[in-house]
């Protein structure tokens, strides 16, 4: 999950955009802007950092076995050839 504080930033950011004709109306944009922001990242299929690192660390593994898998059958392969003739 995104850091809250990071979305709080970018809305106070979003809000000293808005002209200063308006700026009473700044606190009500920077919630919106916080809302909004939160609402879209929901909907976004996210993994936190921990999940991306455990997976991460799975595939590696996964990698490495196949790698063995592949050194082994090649090793087997090579061994049926000097075999057969």
């Amino acid at each position: 999950m995104i850091d809250v504080s990071s979305i709080d930033e970018l809305a106070r950011r979003l809000a000293e955009l808005v002209p200063a004709g308006i700026s009473e109306a700044k606190a009500d944009l920077t919630d919106n802007f916080r809302d909004t922001l939160r609402a879209g990242m929901r909907k976004l299929d996210l993994v936190t950092r921990d999940e991306f690192d455990v997976q991460r660390c799975v595939l590696l593994r996964t990698r490495e076995k196949v790698e063995a898998l592949e050194a082994r059958v090649a090793q087997l392969e090579q061994l049926l050839q000097t075999q057969r003739h």
